[in-house]
């Protein structure tokens, strides 16, 4: 029954963020690193040795570069080409299974959301959003199986680093509960 919930919950709805929201969503869904220069590489090389996790998924264009870069490859990057609004320092990467969606700033599209559910369930290794992929760590971490390791970045502070837990698939559902729905099939 818990799972049928989860499904009405996303299906065919768009999302929207309130402003109320955005200042809540500043708080990370898991651990922040704090700084600039993170040294991502090292880090997930530490993380990925002493926990493996189930599978590594990237969300955002510096993260996934800084990863790539270090020699990591994640199972699932979501990258919009963009940082901070502008246009992102490019980068070779080895996915080549690619699924892309359109994706407004500050929402959580349908289309969007299915092309992250299906990369990590195996059919893509990566995402490219025509637009903004922030919002989708969200519905990584609710789509990613337990165990599995989330890192996107939080804007002038860090990477955040999320184990997916059943609590955290709760908190980001409670997120996706707050915000606004645009529409429903």
């Amino acid at each position: 029954m818990k799972h049928k919930r989860k499904e009405k919950l996303l299906t065919g709805t768009t999302y929207a963020l309130p402003e109320e929201l955005r200042r809540a969503l500043r708080r990370p869904l898991g651990d922040l690193v704090e700084g600039s220069e993170v040294p991502l590489g090292r880090l997930l090389e530490s993380i990925i040795k002493n926990s493996k996790p189930t599978r590594l998924i990237l969300v955002g264009d510096s993260v996934s570069r800084e990863t790539t870069r270090a020699g990591i490859t994640p199972d699932v990057m979501v990258i919009d080409y963009l940082e901070k609004r502008q246009r992102a320092t490019a980068y070779a990467h080895p996915h080549t299974r690619v699924i892309t969606a359109k994706n407004a700033a500050g929402r959580i599209e349908p289309n969007a959301r299915m092309a992250v559910e299906r990369a990590i369930g195996g059919e893509a290794d990566l995402v490219v959003i025509e637009g903004e992929e922030d919002l989708l760590a969200i519905v990584a971490v609710i789509a990613a199986p337990l165990g599995s390791l989330v890192v996107y970045g939080q804007p002038n502070e860090g990477v955040v680093l999320v184990r997916v837990s059943e609590e955290k698939k709760k908190e980001a559902e409670g997120i996706l509960k707050l915000m606004q729905r645009v529409n429903d099939d």
